[in-house]
């Protein structure tokens, strides 16, 4: 098992999951800078924005999880906010940071579309990379499975997916690829796409589909009632994200 503590500087305890999650920031914030300049944008923006929209997006994705697992957390407040401990749900971040960017953007009269598709592809590229928190963890996996089908994986994936004298999907691993995957598509399409916002679409409809299916083998989802609240989400994006794409395409044409 990995030690979730990468080190300490006398009282103060860094961990793995920090670490991860911080270079996930930056590496989306690097990308969106450079895509910026090579789209007529001011890169500042992108600077100035990530300011309002990372803290924003820590407290939603907190919150949003604290809200709805409120019987582990209530009167707890020094466990509401360890983040480190890990829970964070990524639509409770998605929403968080998007508010927060909207009215960035509002402030300062910036192209929504345009904006949201610059930051599109950092956004999933971040989300594969910020998986690997959950890993670390031992966290976001799966059911129990059988030793031999853990042995198709990495010995270190294996090793980690070993929790309390059981082997377990490695759903974070799935849904890091299936990410990974996402953001390709969307640098390959970024040339070929028809109208403002195209990408951003994109990224609601792949992900979530991808992200519907994942959630139905994992063991810690938030649920409400009888149903997963991931997957819920989920098919409410793909269907926004449809519908926009399919008005986007026609309105394309008739240009």
């Amino acid at each position: 098992m990995i030690d979730p503590i990468a080190f300490e500087l006398g009282p103060f305890v860094v961990r793995w999951y920090g670490i991860i999650m911080a270079s996930a920031f930056l590496i989306g914030i690097t990308l969106a800078y450079y895509r910026a300049s090579a789209n007529n944008t001011d890169p500042n923006h992108i600077l100035n924005m990530v300011t309002v929209i990372i803290p924003a997006a820590i407290i939603g994705a907190r919150a949003y999880y604290v809200a709805f697992e409120w019987e582990n957390y209530a009167g707890d407040f020094l466990e509401m906010i360890a983040v480190w401990h890990g829970g964070l749900a990524i639509h409770g971040g998605v929403i968080g940071g998007v508010i927060a960017g909207l009215i960035y953007v509002k402030m300062y009269c910036l192209p929504v579309w345009k904006i949201a598709d610059i930051m599109a592809p950092s956004l999933i590229l971040g989300q594969a990379i910020g998986r690997w928190g959950n890993f670390i963890n031992q966290e976001a996996h799966g059911g129990a499975v059988s030793e031999q089908f853990i042995n198709y994986f990495p010995t270190f994936i294996k090793n980690q997916m070993y929790i309390n004298g059981q082997y377990y999907h490695p759903a974070f691993l799935y849904e890091s690829i299936w990410n990974l995957i996402v953001f390709l598509l969307l640098i390959f399409r970024w040339p070929w796409k028809k109208f403002q916002g195209e990408i951003a679409l994109l990224y609601l409809v792949l992900y979530s589909t991808g992200r519907f299916f994942i959630e139905g083998i994992r063991t810690d989802s938030l649920m409400m009632g009888p149903f997963r609240v991931a997957q819920l989400i989920s098919v409410a994006l793909i269907i926004i994200g449809l519908t926009a794409l399919i008005k986007g395409f026609r309105n394309a044409k008739k240009l």
